[in-house]
């Protein structure tokens, strides 16, 4: 998110300087990105994981800054609820076997962990959403000390006009209210990089946009929350709601919400899309450093853009650009609609298919997307969200004009040979592309995702005659010893034994 937070409490005039150096920056950017040469290089991928923290009992542990310490490793860092914890991945070439290093490295951070809060009482479960909390686990408290957060808070509450409302629809539907944004500390995700050369960027977003929902809907793995059967991929509209800084408004129209699929297909590249998160959504975190964006433009340095970047921060599109200045400058699409989970082995392959997938379709993204009003990506999305495998999309057709109406079942069958494509174009190696896609081969001819997984466990054991809060704490136990062989979801037990 740019620049350390070292505050909570900002005055008016913090805001006003602040939107006067964000509009100097989206000036730099411009010209930055317009320079020959501009972040050209070879693809590479990184990836950030979100885990939660579980007790003996199987409940949330609010023990992240202990553990944190405990660790002693670089690439951790808090999350917002006590409960939480992020990885930063080291980014790889996507030539040779990217994913096979980022298994590598998710396996070895879990388990580090792992041992880390053993020794504490504690277990680190990746998982979309902790099926075990309870609304009490969620209070103002369970923050984490951080200014930046304190600040992220204050922010959000700043522009609201009450509490945060969470409306979730499903089989069992869900209605909650919340004085503070730890709400959003309940979802974790598995955030997939992908660097860009700057020409190519809008295919590649746009082919992002198209894709990104057939992958979630096979990757979901957050169906409850709160003791309630809600959406495969609840974490999708739990989100969206639990930071949702927007004032009741009058009249037919609604400002639009700081978490979102997006507002149409990019057009040129890069820019539009800081253009419209810095011209759509007031600032949250107004943090000023000392660098002039245009003077080091003038002096022929590379600007760090980092109030642009701290806002860019604050603007949760599910596919995000970002801007670093690091390695002679470039740019990424931040993929970051994926759960965390099941297993090392799922998450390394569910990135292959949706990098493969994005990057096979951007040759021929133009033409697909002039019979394709973004709209019905929009819709894909929240489809893939709520129904998961059981959804069905609305695509373009192959062989003639018009839109035609599709299981996302059968579509990932089709697509698949796009996502080797993409990946075998970028350099990855053949047995590499073979193994990690044979992984979703497998998940859709079982039809299983994390988040089926989880209910068909559940409900077999109220059959059994359990109560809810036993069978999501039997189900959470399994789930975890499931998750540490690292055998894919497709190959764990349906039913317990």
């Amino acid at each position: 998110m740019g620049l350390f937070i070292d505050r909570d409490l900002f005055e008016e005039e913090d805001f006003s300087r602040f939107g006067q150096r964000l509009t100097h920056s989206l000036a730099a950017l411009e010209h930055v990105i317009a320079q020959p040469n501009f972040g050209e290089g070879p693809c590479s991928i990184g990836a950030e994981l979100e885990l939660s923290i579980i007790n003996k009992q199987g409940q949330a542990y609010p023990i992240n800054r202990t553990l944190l310490n405990c660790s002693h490793d670089d690439h951790l860092q808090l999350e917002l609820d006590r409960f939480n914890l992020e990885y930063n991945l080291s980014p790889v070439s996507l030539a040779g076997r990217p994913f096979s290093h980022l298994r590598t490295q998710l396996t070895n951070a879990i388990q580090s962990l792992a041992h880390c809060a053993a020794e504490l009482g504690g277990r680190i479960v990746p998982i979309g959403i902790l099926p075990t909390l309870c609304a009490e686990e969620l209070d103002s408290s369970i923050m984490s000390d951080l200014p930046r957060y304190r600040a992220l808070s204050a922010g959000l509450r700043r522009l609201r006009d009450g509490p945060f409302r969470i409306h979730i629809n499903g089989p069992e539907p869900l209605t909650v209210t919340c004085s503070d944004v730890t709400l959003e500390g309940a979802t974790t995700s598995f955030q997939i990089h992908l660097r860009v050369n700057p020409q190519e960027f809008a295919h590649c977003y746009n082919a992002a946009q198209l894709v990104t929902p057939i992958v979630l809907a096979l990757s979901a793995n957050s169906p409850i929350f709160l003791q309630h059967h809600l959406w495969e991929e609840t974490r999708v509209a739990l989100f969206k709601q639990a930071i949702d800084s927007r004032k009741t408004q009058e009249g037919d129209w609604q400002a639009p919400a700081r978490v979102s699929f997006g507002h149409g297909w990019v057009r040129r590249g890069a820019y539009e899309l800081f253009a419209a998160a810095v011209g759509l959504y007031p600032p949250l975190l107004p943090v000023l450093s000392p660098e002039d964006p245009m003077e080091c433009i003038r002096q022929g340095r590379l600007p760090q853009l980092e109030e642009l970047r701290l806002h860019q921060g604050t603007v949760w599109s599910w596919n995000r650009a970002i801007y670093d200045a690091s390695a002679d400058g470039h740019l990424r699409i931040e993929l970051r609609a994926l759960p965390s989970g099941p297993t090392p082995i799922d998450m390394a392959a569910n990135a292959a298919f949706l990098i493969g997938l994005t990057l096979g379709m951007r040759e021929n993204i133009d033409k697909m997307l002039h019979q394709f009003p973004f709209e019905y990506a929009h819709r894909n999305f929240y489809r893939a969200a709520e129904c998961g495998m059981a959804a069905m999309f609305v695509w373009p057709n192959n062989t003639s004009y018009g839109l035609r109406q599709i299981s996302v079942y059968d579509l990932a069958k089709e697509l698949l040979p796009i996502a080797e494509h993409g990946l075998e174009d970028c350099g990855v190696e053949r047995e590499e592309i073979h193994n990690m896609l044979k992984v979703i081969r497998d998940r859709l001819e079982a039809r299983i995702n994390g988040a089926r997984w989880q209910i068909q466990r559940v409900v077999r054991y109220e059959q059994q005659g359990h109560d809810r809060s036993t069978a999501l704490t039997r189900m959470l136990e399994d789930y975890l010893h499931h998750s540490q062989t690292d055998m894919p979801i497709s190959q764990w037990a349906q039913h317990p034994e």
